[in-house]
């Protein structure tokens, strides 16, 4: 039988949990002591009269200023040539069975990295005390033959310097990314029937520019600056440019900050270009590629979540 005259028991629902959020006092100190720094450089940069923010606003867009920057721009754009095609080139001659082969590429990169590149601007530029004269033909008969300083120019020069010094960092840049793909590819393309260069060029290498490509994107970045380096051997580029008009107007500061604003300006371009290169090249290796910053924008402001998605119908 049941006692009816025993008590029941009631269950009773949890209050709600009184959740206090942790307090993070050293964040707000650190946010605190960032935004004084900013404000005092802004009015630094502001109340200053030694920047001359009228003298740099005068020769931004200067006729020689806007020649030094298209000879930045081809000096980056052929030496990055050079040093892509000389790396894909050396390093398959470091990854090659041949031993000869193989150690005359790491011979070049050992040599080409391991001295400074404003030295190896200085001996191209004066390779005509080597060699008077550059010829082709067969050694001990009938060849052809020019004058160095007529065949290298200042600006030739400093597309050898440059471009050839690249080789050897991006030759070590393309053997990690062949060496990341997995060997079964190659093996299972051999069994294909497919040649060496055919796998290199149609199986490897397409799926190492995952690896290729954010280091190759730094290297172009790194290159833009490295090509100030040029205007040691009297190739005028945009430092060159901004040398000549300081030594005129006797105002370095306010011309080396204006050429510091082209260079930012440049650089800022690549790297967005260089974000997009890695985000097609991410395709099948990331399930949800990552937003690009106008889809950010998109996100997070307010004003465009209210907008609809698509075109609005009647």
């Amino acid at each position: 039988m049941v006692n009816s005259g025993a008590p029941r028991r009631t269950e009773r629902r949890p209050g709600e949990i009184a959740a206090v959020p942790v307090r993070h006092a050293g964040r707000w100190v650190a946010a605190g002591i960032v935004l004084v720094l900013a404000a005092m450089l802004v009015h630094s940069l502001v109340t200053n009269a030694g920047y001359h923010w009228a003298t740099i606003k005068a020769y931004l867009f200067a006729p020689e200023i806007l020649h030094g920057v298209v000879i930045t721009l081809e000096l980056t754009g052929a030496a990055m040539a050079i040093g892509i095609a000389g790396g894909i080139v050396l390093a398959i001659m470091r990854l090659s069975a041949n031993p000869i082969v193989a150690g005359a590429s790491w011979l070049y990169v050992y040599l080409f990295r391991g001295t400074p590149v404003l030295v190896q601007l200085f001996l191209w530029y004066n390779l005509a005390y080597l060699y008077g004269h550059l010829g082709i033909g067969v050694p001990f008969g009938p060849h052809a033959s020019a004058s160095t300083n007529s065949l290298i120019s200042a600006l030739t020069a400093g597309i050898l310097g440059l471009g050839l010094n690249e080789a050897a960092y991006m030759a070590e840049i393309v053997r990690a990314g062949i060496i990341s793909v997995d060997a079964g590819q190659s093996e299972a393309a051999a069994s294909l029937g497919m040649r060496r260069l055919q796998i290199m060029f149609k199986i490897v290498l397409p799926q190492a520019m995952r690896v290729i490509v954010p280091p190759t994107g730094n290297e172009t970045i790194s290159m833009l600056k490295t090509s100030s380096l040029v205007s040691t051997v009297a190739v005028y580029d945009l430092f060159g440019e901004s040398q000549l008009l300081a030594a005129r107007t006797y105002l370095p500061i306010p011309l080396f900050l204006m050429a510091s604003i082209w260079y930012l300006a440049m650089t800022t371009v690549l790297t967005i270009g260089q974000y997009y290169v890695e985000r097609y090249y991410a395709r099948g290796a990331a399930r949800a590629l990552p937003l690009t910053p106008f889809q950010r924008l998109r996100v997070t402001l307010p004003i465009w979540r209210l907008r609809p998605a698509g075109p609005v119908t009647e």
